[in-house]
């Protein structure tokens, strides 16, 4: 069994920046790729970011490249969201993930946290 739990969102202006941080316990965090991905209102949970287990592969979707971060601490258990010049179509529920293997290749696992809410003001 795996946790997930996300933290720091909140409401920021367009053109900021937030870190958002999801933090993994129950079972051993450092051999599996790490993603996060988003859902706005009415709208389908959307692909954000991914990371293999070494920290040296990244993936991003084309709307967030160039603008957000995605970094892993394996000692800390736990992947982070730099996200900067933010905009008003970033508001979304954002959630963290794990995949079932060393790279974001492998696939989805069934974990997912709780969310954590990014408003972007205009």
């Amino acid at each position: 069994q795996v946790q997930l739990v996300e933290s720091g969102g909140g409401l920021v202006q367009a053109g900021g920046s937030l870190r958002v941080s999801c933090a993994a316990s129950g079972r051993t965090f450092s051999r599996n790729a790490m993603g996060w991905y988003r859902q706005a209102p009415g709208k389908e949970r959307e692909f954000v970011a991914a990371i293999n287990w070494s920290g040296h592969g990244t993936y991003y979707a084309d709307s967030v490249k160039g603008r957000f971060t995605i970094s892993r601490d394996n000692a800390k258990n736990t992947v982070y969201l730099q996200m900067n010049s933010l905009k008003p179509e970033d508001t979304a529920l954002y959630y963290c993930a794990t995949y079932l293997g060393e790279r974001y290749s492998s696939g989805l696992s069934d974990y997912w946290g709780q969310g954590t809410q990014v408003t972007v003001s205009s």
